[in-house]
């Protein structure tokens, strides 16, 4: 079972995976800063300072000055703001691996070869069928 177990880890396609779930874990932290540092404070300026991850709906009827600090105190609220964010995050990241993918495709989209040209049999295939169909 172990020898077994080593074989199906060694084989290129679960090292492929590994690396891609790697590479796919740093392209999130990526965008997740894209989002969060860049485009975030850039919503908040066009929107006049509202800040996104700020939103929220109280629940619990007490006060609280920010999103954070009533997720700290355990209020029930709903962090809909968190969500516009992940919602940001989600078409951003969709957004740049339909890129990688279209540049993937581009690259491996070759033009189809062209013909060979006829060998001398056909040429003589091809006459040969054109006498006769004058001749009928």
């Amino acid at each position: 079972m172990l020898q077994e177990f080593r074989e199906f880890i060694q084989r290129g396609n679960v090292i492929d995976l590994a690396v891609g779930f790697i590479m796919g874990a740093a392209f999130t932290a990526v965008v997740n800063s894209l989002v969060k540092d860049v485009i975030t404070p850039l919503l908040g300026l066009l929107t006049n300072g509202i800040n996104f991850s700020d939103l929220y709906i109280n629940l619990s009827g007490q006060t609280y000055a920010s999103y954070t600090q009533a997720k700290e105190a355990g209020a029930a609220v709903i962090g809909y703001g968190a969500f516009i964010d992940s919602i940001i995050t989600f078409l951003l990241t969709a957004l740049a691996v339909f890129f990688l993918i279209k540049a993937v495709n581009q690259v491996y989209r070759q033009k189809a070869p062209a013909p060979a040209p006829p060998t001398r049999s056909e040429e003589l295939l091809v006459e040969i069928r054109d006498v006769l169909a004058r001749q009928s």
